[in-house]
């Protein structure tokens, strides 16, 4: 479970890319009740903060990167973001974007692993991260597809220090489970799945991160998503000991998972 003590290794922010911060913000408001609040005033402003019952969420910014895909980018937490940049770059990654001080909040940086798929750290300051988790309109788990399970356990693992378990999916395959080092499996906090590369459309073939939000209904978000011009690729459907659960799209594409976890 992802708590808010932010462990190194947990996830502990994210924040979408998108081509028009206006409609993101109305697609996500109406599908997770999220309120945004924008960095400034104006017409220019490009980006701010997504809250659900005034506390934060996420982040939103414009996408600019040329040729790059609106996606969500998830951060996990360290306590060295250049320490974890020479890691990066011993196990055969790439930094993105080097370690950069956003003020007095913290430092961050971002990746992509050896086959391709991004993702970013946060060396908190004054900001320890996201202020809600594991709620209804919150993260809840982070999900990585990959062409190459074992090349990505070993980079994560000598990178961010993840330890991995592994457990048999009821159609076939095998699911890996994902805890920070040094904490016990119930605070395990994501998963990664491996699929051919003809099957990660998304990206071109690379490997990507998606985030996992709690909802209260997963079927009713899921009419949210549909009827604010998003599109569903899997579901709603029950996973066994999970949850009902649909792999979405938003109105430019960046995936995302709704779940309506089972009860405790």
């Amino acid at each position: 479970m992802i708590t808010k003590d932010f462990a190194p290794g947990a996830p502990c922010w994210l924040d979408l890319g998108a081509p028009d911060v206006r409609a993101a913000a109305a697609f996500y408001g109406a599908v997770l009740g999220w309120d945004y609040e924008s960095m400034g005033e104006g017409e220019d402003v490009e980006g701010g903060m997504f809250r659900k019952d005034g506390k934060s969420v996420a982040g939103l910014g414009k996408l600019t990167e040329e040729g790059a895909r609106s996606a969500w980018m998830i951060y996990y937490g360290v306590t060295d973001a250049d320490a974890t940049t020479r890691a990066v770059e011993r196990a055969g990654g790439t930094v993105r974007v080097p370690p950069t001080d956003l003020d007095e909040w913290g430092r961050m940086a971002q990746y992509s692993d050896p086959l391709g798929g991004q993702f970013a750290v946060w060396q908190p300051g004054t900001d320890k991260g996201v202020e809600l988790v594991g709620q209804p309109g919150s993260l809840s788990w982070t999900e990585l597809y990959t062409s190459d399970a074992a090349a990505a356990k070993e980079f994560y693992g000598e990178v961010l220090g993840w330890r991995f378990s592994d457990t048999e999916l009821p159609g076939g395959g095998t699911y890996s489970l994902i805890t920070p080092a040094g904490l016990p499996e119930e605070r395990m906090h994501g998963g990664l799945m491996e699929l051919p590369r003809e099957n990660l459309t998304l990206a071109d073939g690379r490997p990507y991160w998606h985030p996992v939000f709690d909802v209260t209904d997963c079927d009713a978000a899921v009419a949210k998503v549909t009827e604010n011009g998003g599109s569903v690729q899997m579901g709603p459907e029950d996973a066994e000991g999970v949850g009902r659960m649909a792999v979405c799209l938003d109105r430019a594409n960046a995936d995302f998972v709704l779940l309506t976890p089972v009860p405790d």
